[in-house]
């Protein structure tokens, strides 16, 4: 009988411990789903294509607005001419910092306001044949049709 009851005890215990582990899984994988950190991960990816000089990549992942504003082939030629040709440099590092929830926000001082949108401040490291420098900009997420879409500034 003690015996029966010993086992059934470390049954309990093990599943218990498992069941533990699952929710802590489950809580982990919910924070990192979460709309900021999505919005984050779409900012890196961006950024990733920028730096490896797939201009086509990282023009795909902008939101419409920013796709009217720049045909595919002129982004991916000026890109590579200003910073490749120009600036003398092959890469950059970059650093992405704090996402923060914004709401109404809108491109530029004419567009359609953006009900919610996340920003960050994007940090660029260019080491070229001019000597090294920073370019800060604050880079936006913003969710359409179901996919995060990079956005710049534009308002005045």
């Amino acid at each position: 009988m003690y015996r029966k009851r010993n086992l059934w005890l470390k049954r309990g215990f093990f599943i218990g411990a498992a069941a533990f582990v699952f929710l802590i899984i489950f809580i982990a994988r919910m924070i990192h789903l979460g709309p900021d950190n999505q919005a984050e991960e779409a900012i890196d990816q961006f950024y990733q294509y920028e730096q490896e000089g797939d201009f086509s990549e990282s023009w795909s992942l902008f939101h419409s607005t920013m796709k009217d504003r720049f045909e595919r082939g002129d982004y991916i030629k000026d890109r590579a001419h200003v910073f490749m040709n120009h600036f003398g440099v092959k890469t950059f590092s970059y650093e992405i910092g704090k996402v923060e929830e914004i709401k109404d926000w809108k491109i530029t001082g004419e567009s359609v306001p953006i009900a919610l949108a996340y920003k960050a401040e994007v940090i660029q490291t260019f080491k070229g044949k001019y000597g090294n420098f920073d370019i800060h900009q604050d880079v936006y997420a913003i969710e359409e049709e179901g996919e995060w879409r990079i956005s710049w500034d534009y308002n005045q």
